[in-house]
């Protein structure tokens, strides 16, 4: 058996977005039927990522979770934020030609470090299903991260069950 889903959020347009989707994936996982198997939460998106972490109860000053902002410091420290032309090779310049040819403008260009957090953190995520329970253990929850900080975007977040 193969059930596919998929849902929207928006993201942030100033800072690194992080969606709780753990509810909506075992409202997915139940109606899908499927009592054994695996679920598979995953981005298309070049620019997010899907990570399991616990809740961290506390907020920063920034309004996300501790542990959240505890990445993004971790990820900053590492890829730092594109914050002008020239601190990446990319975009280059057949990159900002072929955007302005698509209608984005040269700021949305400027997200290398958004593609490269993605890239390092991955898209997706795999969670064993057992007896129809998403098995998380006790303080596990699936997040949906926008690293894009270049504008608001509206994001798909697509989830497959498998199992039977």
């Amino acid at each position: 058996m193969v059930y596919r889903e998929d849902f929207k959020v928006l993201s942030n347009d100033k800072m690194c977005t992080f969606h709780d989707v753990t509810d909506k994936t075992k409202e997915i996982v139940e109606k899908s039927g499927v009592k054994n198997g695996i679920v598979v939460v995953y981005s298309h998106h070049t620019t997010c990522g899907v990570i399991i972490e616990e809740l961290a109860f506390d907020k920063s000053m920034t309004g996300l979770e501790t542990l959240q902002q505890d990445l993004v410091e971790v990820l900053e420290n590492i890829i730092p934020t594109q914050r002008k032309e020239g601190m990446y090779l990319h975009p280059g310049p057949k990159a900002l030609k072929f955007a302005e040819e698509h209608n984005e403008d040269a700021r949305g260009c400027h997200n290398t470090d958004a593609h490269l957090r993605s890239s390092i953190i991955g898209r997706s995520e795999t969670v064993v299903i057992v007896d129809g329970e998403v098995d998380l253990g006790k303080f596990g929850r699936i997040f949906f991260v926008d690293f894009n900080q270049t504008g608001a975007r509206e994001r798909t977040v697509q989830v497959m069950v498998m199992g039977e």
